[in-house]
């Protein structure tokens, strides 16, 4: 792979496009899109709207055992029925750390490859993400972002600032397991982009770099701030790929990429700055090291350092699809063939849904609201 070029559209596919194919990655959209749907508007209600109303812990355990279960099906997709080879280098993370993520931005689909590690690491139902705005927007899938709870920005840090550290001070129970990813480049790396960024750099004395762009440190000064004392690690993650940068459905189909390559440096959050400068400095550091991985990979093929992650259980993840198809068939009878009171369920849950994602509506327990008043009133 060319690490500094822009994904090409009509390079030739690690895989032909057959008829077979075409047909298989129908019916993946299919089975992934109808069950994210019912279990969205069957669990989520309950799971995040309800039980947050008593107890926030609670709320966010039972949606990280439902809905990372769901989630399990991508890593399936990738490596089990897709053949796609994950390639892991550098350093090993332990299970059960709170962790903040920053990656590397190759393509549209660098975010989805970050559960193959969470998967191995027990952490795939507690990974959220800081994400456009634009993307909360998407039907079905929206709704989901928001019950797991991903921030969304506008990329503007005028606005996005109080939002952002609002959002993020929600994550500092140590009690919550948290895998938070940052994509400080703010965009996925284009050669239009690079160019734009290489001009800024010159123009300011900052390092140019070849193979990503300039991160914006801003956010990740703040995720540190606000979450520093509560986080075991930062995990530095460098992706490439082979021989070319997917695209959505080029997953779905399975034609690329060949082989996915995740470099991950472990830093103990207490070993990074604290002030906004000198973490400013850290993060650039961490972005030409980047730089020189890529371009290393480039012409070796490889990230130094690589290292055996245990292989997924076909098996395991065979089960896990049949209960999540079996479970999505028998809501699927229920709405369309049962009670006419499953049909005002489904409407009344989506609703519901469409709603707290439209207005940003996380529910606060009862008790700490009544505390919260009390105090208020008392110190009037």
């Amino acid at each position: 792979m060319e690490a500094s070029k822009t994904p090409d559209t009509t390079a030739l596919k690690h895989r032909p496009l057959t008829p077979l194919r075409i047909l298989r990655g129908l019916i993946c959209l299919v089975i992934f899109l109808s069950t994210a749907f019912m279990f969205m508007v069957y669990f989520g209600p309950a799971a995040f709207l309800l039980l947050r109303l008593f107890s926030i812990h609670y709320s966010r355990k039972v949606v990280s055992f439902i809905f990372g279960h769901w989630l399990a099906l991508w890593p399936f997709l990738f490596e089990n029925i897709n053949k796609t080879k994950v390639i892991f280098s550098g350093e090993n993370v332990p299970p059960g750390e709170r962790a903040l993520l920053i990656a590397n931005h190759r393509t549209e689909v660098d975010w989805m490859y970050l559960w193959d590690l969470a998967f191995r690491k027990g952490s795939l139902g507690c990974i959220k993400y800081v994400l456009k705005s634009s993307l909360m927007k998407l039907p079905i899938l929206g709704w989901g972002f928001h019950v797991l709870e991903f921030i969304s920005v506008e990329r503007k840090w005028e606005i996005d600032e109080s939002t952002m550290r609002q959002r993020l001070s929600t994550f500092t129970d140590p009690r919550d397991p948290l895998w938070l990813a940052v994509f400080p480049e703010g965009t996925d790396f284009t050669q239009q982009k690079c160019e734009k960024s290489q001009k800024f750099s010159a123009d300011n004395g900052l390092p140019i770099l070849k193979n990503v762009l300039l991160p914006k440190t801003k956010g990740f000064h703040a995720c540190l701030e606000t979450l520093g004392n509560s986080l075991d690690a930062v995990y530095d993650v460098t992706i490439a790929y082979k021989h070319q940068c997917p695209f959505f459905l080029d997953n779905v189909f399975g034609v690329d990429p060949a082989e996915v390559h995740i470099h991950i440096r472990r830093i103990p959050v207490a070993e990074i700055p604290t002030s906004e400068s000198e973490v400013s400095a850290w993060l650039m550091d961490a972005f030409v090291l980047k730089d020189q991985l890529l371009l290393d990979f480039s012409s070796q093929g490889h990230f130094p350092r690589e290292r055996t992650e245990k292989e997924l259980s076909t098996a395991k993840c065979l089960v896990n699809f049949t209960v999540i198809v079996a479970v999505t068939l028998v809501f699927t009878y229920l709405t369309f063939f049962s009670s006419f009171w499953f049909k005002i369920y489904i409407g009344l849950s989506c609703v519901s849904l469409a709603s707290a994602t439209y207005f940003s509506i996380r529910p606060i327990p009862v008790l700490d609201y009544v505390q919260a008043a009390v105090f208020q009133r008392k110190y009037k």
